[in-house]
């Protein structure tokens, strides 16, 4: 790929970025909980289905918050739109990568021996 076309490419990914702010990172993970006692639902073993969105942040910490019903679909969405938007990024960086090195179409002509 030629400088001029990893500008090009680069350029159409950076008109797909979007400048929305509904992005989150994290994941989610469906869970039972169970009280230990005095809940008839627990007693026959149902338990409590929970949507949690957990995130991990470096050094190991986690945080984890427990979503309505409601909120999981727009949970979802933004997760989504992270994830387009990290896959963009990262596309733009590779191609940064090329633009680093020395451009294959130019030719090199070879100079005279120095005195």
């Amino acid at each position: 790929m030629t400088h001029k076309q990893a500008i090009q490419a680069r350029e159409r990914l950076l008109q797909r970025l979007s400048s929305t702010g509904e992005v989150l990172r994290g994941s989610l993970i469906e869970r039972t909980t169970r009280h230990s006692s005095g809940c008839p639902k627990c007693a026959r073993g149902e338990g409590h289905p929970q949507t949690v969105l957990t995130i991990s942040y470096p050094g190991g910490r986690t945080q984890q918050f427990s979503l309505h019903s409601e909120q999981v679909p727009q949970v979802r969405q933004w997760l989504s739109n992270y994830q387009k938007l990290k896959g963009t990024i990262e596309a733009i960086c590779e191609l940064n990568h090329i633009l680093l090195r020395p451009d294959s179409s130019v030719r090199r002509t070879r100079s005279a021996p120095r005195d």
